[in-house]
Parts: structure tokens; sequence; C-alpha cells
């Protein structure tokens, strides 16, 4: 397609080369011939809608001339918004993103337009359109960086929502970046953000940070509880109730992972307690149960962890008639018995169809898939050691290389040193089939070390 050459030059010219009238276009088009002739003769710009029935009559694909209208209304002419929206709409349906950046690139000249992007933004967010909202986001936040507006708090929430991924360490810098904002966003989006930010936290091992976060959400949810009661609720995900209480689990967890065992207990019985919710209705009494449940598997797992293990039949029936909690669980039972030198060999029989990844839900919702990511691949290095220091290697070589190969998967830089570690230590028992496939993983993962460099350094 040359440069230079017009829309109605390729009109003109298939006109010519099929040997059609404008009225017989004008039957195949369904546009007017009186339309069309002015078209062509330059008298009337060219609408959106007459452009897609122009391309499609000319037996082309669906935006061919895309780029040429770019250039001949928006570069060549003032842009207009009634051009631009149906502009913008029809390169998200059919995917044009470069088509997208063009335009939007423009429109930067004027900062009238924000408004008018940040709603279509939206738009394409809530119908499911992600990677035109993403860039729409990103040019808003770009050009609205020294404002302290909401408009830019939620930018970058969406931004932090839509960039979470199976890459670990680029889910670090993403959630450091939109902690800044997290204060600034509209009430209404404050708590299911700290409560999202809490997780990608949590997948990340930052536990100071998710006991940090976790106090500010108590206190956000706890205000707006004893302000407006339920009153309010529809403006957020889940009924208030569930930030406070899930404030105090994530509070819990902090300190479970840093080993304060007690004070883990303590949060139990905090998110246990529900005395304080003034007459639950059926949607607070689904969190309620919800919690009591997660306290009751939390309680067995803090004891276990703490090296009480007498309690594991009692825990393993708790989970036998609860099928979303028996991955986690099995998660900390596996950690618990290689602390402790337990041998949990009829668990791991009993359990062996959840060695494989699934997806995690629970009577709230689905679970986070950065947690799920974090449990799984703790789940498969704690097979690995588990069956190593039972002298079954074979076995346990085979779970180190699978955990090594899912961190790489999910750029886990904490689960490939621990993969990378339990391999080497084992190395003289594993066989020329598992080292050449440790050597192939090995070379993986520096290569990636060398990309996340250069990711890293364009953060800077």
């Amino acid at each position: 397609m040359e440069p230079t050459t017009t829309i109605r030059d390729h009109l003109e010219s298939y006109l010519k080369r099929e040997q059609m009238s404008i009225s017989l276009f004008s039957e195949t088009s369904g546009i007017n011939s009186g339309t069309l002739s002015n078209i062509l003769n330059k008298n009337r710009p060219i609408a959106m809608q007459q452009l897609d029935r122009i391309t499609s009559a000319m037996r082309l694909e669906e935006g061919y001339f895309y780029e040429l209208y770019i250039d001949e209304c928006f570069v060549h002419a003032a842009p207009d918004w009634r051009r631009l929206g149906p502009f913008l709409h029809r390169c998200a349906e059919l995917n044009k993103l470069n088509c997208i950046e063009d335009v939007i690139r423009l429109m930067m000249d004027n900062l009238s337009y924000i408004p008018l992007l940040f709603d279509l933004a939206e738009e394409f967010y809530h119908a499911g359109k992600f990677k035109p909202a993403v860039l729409l986001y990103e040019t808003i936040a770009e050009s609205e960086k020294m404002q302290h507006s909401e408009r830019l708090a939620l930018c970058q929430y969406r931004l932090f929502r839509l960039g979470l991924s199976n890459d670990q360490q680029r889910n670090l810098i993403i959630a450091a970046q939109f902690e800044y904002y997290v204060d600034r966003l509209d009430e209404r989006y404050q708590l299911d953000a700290l409560n999202e930010l809490i997780n990608a936290f949590a997948s990340l091992h930052r536990w100071s940070k998710v006991q940090e976060l976790s106090e500010k959400l108590k206190v956000k949810a706890t205000i707006h509880y004893e302000l407006n009661g339920r009153r309010k609720q529809e403006e957020t995900k889940r009924p208030i109730i569930f930030y406070i209480m899930y404030a105090y689990l994530a509070s819990g967890s902090a300190n479970f992972h840093l080993n304060n065992y007690e004070i883990a207990l303590k949060y139990v019985s905090l998110y246990t307690d529900y005395s304080w919710v003034k007459k639950p209705d059926p949607d607070e009494m689904v969190v309620i149960n919800q919690f009591q449940e997660w306290a009751e598997g939390n309680r067995y797992i803090y004891q276990l962890m703490a090296g009480q293990f007498e309690i594991l039949p009692d825990y393993l029936d708790y989970i036998s008639t609860k099928e979303n909690e028996i991955f986690p669980a099995l998660c900390d039972i596996v950690t618990a018995a290689n602390r402790y030198d337990m041998n949990i060999d009829y668990v791991l029989k009993e359990y062996e169809s959840y060695f494989t990844y699934q997806e995690q839900s629970n009577r709230i919702g689905k679970v986070s898939k950065q947690v799920t990511d974090d449990r799984y691949v703790r789940l498969l290095a704690g097979l690995g050691t588990y069956y190593l220091k039972k002298d079954e290697f074979a076995k346990g070589i085979d779970f180190v290389l699978n955990s090594l190969r899912f961190s790489l998967e999910i750029s886990d830089g904490r689960g490939m040193l621990r993969g990378v570690g339990l391999f080497e230590q084992y190395r003289d028992y594993a066989s020329d089939t598992a080292i050449q496939q440790y050597k192939i993983l090995i070379s993986e993962v520096q290569k990636l070390n060398e990309e996340k460099a250069g990711f890293a350094d364009s953060y800077m």
C-alpha cells in the first residue's frame, strides 16, 4: 500500500478495474450513491461505518484501510471524537493495537481528550477487552503522572490487576508501583485494592508488607463498617465484614510464616469471633462460615508446624470432607513433615492426585492465581525434599526438577534457588537423564536472569 495513495484512490481504482458503476457499488456496499459520489469528489469525509462497508464491498480483510484512515482523518485533519471513538472501538474489536497506539499518541497533544479516553478504557475493561484497555490506561497514567487525581490512581489500579501474571519477579515490581497509589483511590475501590495487594505480596513472601497492609485494611474496613454498616457493600466485591476478617487472617498468616505461631493463633481467634457483626444477612453468613472453616484448618496447621504432630489424624479427618482445603493443607503438612522428619507416606498416597496443578476456589470465590502458584512450587520442592531425605532419590529428584521447571515458568527466584540447591546437594544420586534435564533448566535460568536484569533496568 503506497503511503501517498488515499482510500479514495483505492476505491476509484477498484471501480475502474471491476468496471463497476457507483450505483452498483452502492447496492453492494449499502452506501447511498450520492454519499459515494461526495466521498469520491472529496466533498465528504469517510465515516467509520462507511469505511468498513467500502472495505467489505471491495472484498478486503477487515481493517485493511485503517492505517490510511489514521493518516487522512487524524493526522492531516483535526481529530474529531465522533470519528475517533468509533475508530478506537473497531480497532479494539479487530485487535489492531498498533492503530490504537498511533491514534492515542496523536490525541495526547490535546488533554481535553483524557476524560473521553478514560471512559473508553473503562468500557474496554468491563467488556474484557484488556489489551486495548491497558494501552489507554498507560497513556492516561503517563499524561497525568504529575497529578494526584483519583483517575490516575484508578488507572494504576487497573494496570496492577491486569499486569499480574505468572511472572513473580514482574509481579513484585508491579505491586510495589501500585502500593504508592492505593490510598489515592476512591473509597469504593480501596478495600478490594488492599485485599489484592496483600495477596500479591503474600505470594511473594513479603510478610512484613503483608502485616503493614493488613493493618491498613483492618482500619479502613472497620471505619467503613462502623459508619455505614452494610449500606455501601454493593460498591465492593464482598460484604464489608470480609475485609475486616481477612485483615486478621492475613496478619495471622504473616506471623505463621515468620514462625510466630502463638501470635498467629491469637489472630485466628479474632477472625473466628463474629459477635460484633450486626444481624448478619445471608451473604455475611457465607463469609462468616468460610472464616470459621479457615480458622479450624489454620489452628490445626499452626499446631502441626509447632511440632504437635499428634493432631495430624484429626486434621486429616477435617480436610477429608472439605475438597477446597485439601491442596493448601497438603502443602503445609509436607512442610511440617520435613521440618520434624515425620513419615507421612500414607497421607501422600491418599492425596497423590493433588500433586498436579489445579486452580483453587472456596465459598467466597476464586483463590488468587499468584497464591496458588506459590503454594504449588512449595509443594513440589517439599515433596522432593521429603523423598530425598527418605533415600528415594529418583522420585525426589523428579519432584525437584519439576519444582525448578515450575519456578522458571513463574519466574520465582526463591523457588529457582531452592531447586538448584536441592539438586546440587543430591547430584551424585541423579541419573544421567536427570542431569541432562537439569543442565537444560540451568541454561534457561541463566537466560531468564539476563532478561530480567534488562526488565528491571527499564523500571529504574
